[in-house]
């Protein structure tokens, strides 16, 4: 949605017509969700949250669910197989004690390429499984008036995107090489890289946002609770990082993780721009795209996976869960009425009011549960 928002005010107004768009569109969402991060850091007991806060998890979960739901309907079958296998692999990297789950930096982009290059050879068949239209129409390199509104060469475009590399490169050289030991430079290299290899939007992103800031940053909770206050903020879900690095480290932290996050998509953006006019009458590109998007949309699947195991812990979890799910896709209730529901139906819930539903929904916790009492009384 930030790129959309980027290249289509590019298009009219040039680069800081897309600068300004850019700030505006994600300026409410990074307020809130910075402020949020640092209330909740400051004033909420990390261990122990409070009985307002414990039905966001499930209610925005199942946000992530719609998402999935949403994408897939649009599938082909080609596309279905593609997303999942994506979806396989992911939710095997994030849910296996033998394979590190940061591996995923490296395995989701050959993911990515592997889509789009199974896309590509069936395009060239003569009865391809898939389905491939034609670019449509719209401004091309002909088109001098938009080319100049745009105002990036194509030399400039390049520059664009050696810079993104560049960055890339010098933030995991003086973190893994050099080892430098600085809080805001870990929270700018962590945010960029994910930023840099992660395509389809803010979903796929939240098992590798998991995997790096829990629990080094913040608690599951924590994590989860911002989840759901970002899922019920205007703007794009990558505000999320907004909040993840003010609970780590206050305002400065929330804003070096905005930058970070942010950072890749917008640079490539304004790289690809002056090239699109010439790639979107490549039909080979267009049918790499159709892969990469379907690899991509299996990630949200995953991404369903993993994150359910982590805010699923009871009944009462899983019947706001259910709700919350039938509100946004079956009625189509938008998203921050979903969220407010779900907190509702957690406070009513919980141990501290009517105390319902409490009892674990999985015996896999129950035993989690009774090994660490065992351990504890041990130690």
């Amino acid at each position: 949605s930030t790129q959309l928002v980027i290249s289509t005010a590019l298009s009219r107004a040039g680069p800081l017509g897309g600068l300004m768009a850019f700030f505006l569109w994600n300026l409410p969402g990074l307020i809130i969700l910075t402020t949020c991060g640092v209330l909740l850091a400051e004033f909420v007991d990390a261990d122990d949250p409070p009985f307002w806060l414990a039905g966001l998890p499930p209610a925005a979960i199942s946000l992530v669910f719609k998402a999935f739901y949403g994408f897939g309907m649009k599938l082909d079958t080609l596309g279905i197989y593609l997303a999942l296998c994506s979806c396989l692999v992911a939710i095997l990297i994030n849910n296996d004690a033998r394979i590190d789950a940061t591996s995923s930096q490296f395995v989701f982009p050959i993911c990515l390429v592997c889509g789009g290059l199974v896309t590509y050879f069936d395009h060239k068949r003569e009865t391809p499984f898939s389905n491939y239209k034609s670019p449509s129409k719209g401004w091309d390199r002909e088109s001098d008036e938009t080319m100049k509104r745009i105002g990036i060469s194509l030399p400039a475009g390049a520059m664009y995107f050696l810079t993104w590399l560049l960055v890339l490169i010098a933030c995991i050289v003086l973190v893994d090489v050099f080892e430098v030991e600085n809080k805001y430079l870990e929270i700018f290299e962590t945010m960029y890289r994910i930023g840099s290899i992660i395509f389809g939007g803010g979903q796929v992103v939240l098992p590798m946002l998991q995997d790096e800031v829990v629990p080094k940053w913040m608690t599951k909770d924590q994590f989860l609770q911002g989840l759901g206050l970002a899922q019920s903020m205007p703007g794009p879900l990558f505000n999320f990082s907004s909040y993840l690095g003010a609970v780590y480290e206050g305002v400065p932290g929330a804003l070096v993780a905005y930058v970070g996050l942010f950072g890749p998509g917008v640079i490539l953006i304004f790289g690809m721009v002056p090239f699109w006019a010439r790639l979107r009458h490549v039909k080979s590109f267009k049918a790499i795209l159709k892969g990469v998007n379907a690899t991509a949309i299996g990630f949200v699947g995953a991404a369903c996976v993993t994150l359910w195991e982590s805010a699923i812990i009871d009944a009462a979890d899983a019947m706001i869960f259910c709700t919350a799910l039938t509100m946004a896709v079956i009625f189509g209730v938008q998203a921050p009425y979903v969220v407010l529901t779900g907190g509702i139906m957690g406070a009513i819930l919980h141990e501290d009011a009517l105390d319902l539903g409490q009892q674990s929904y999985c015996i896999r916790n129950d035993i989690v549960e009774q090994l660490v009492v065992i351990s504890n009384s041990t130690n």
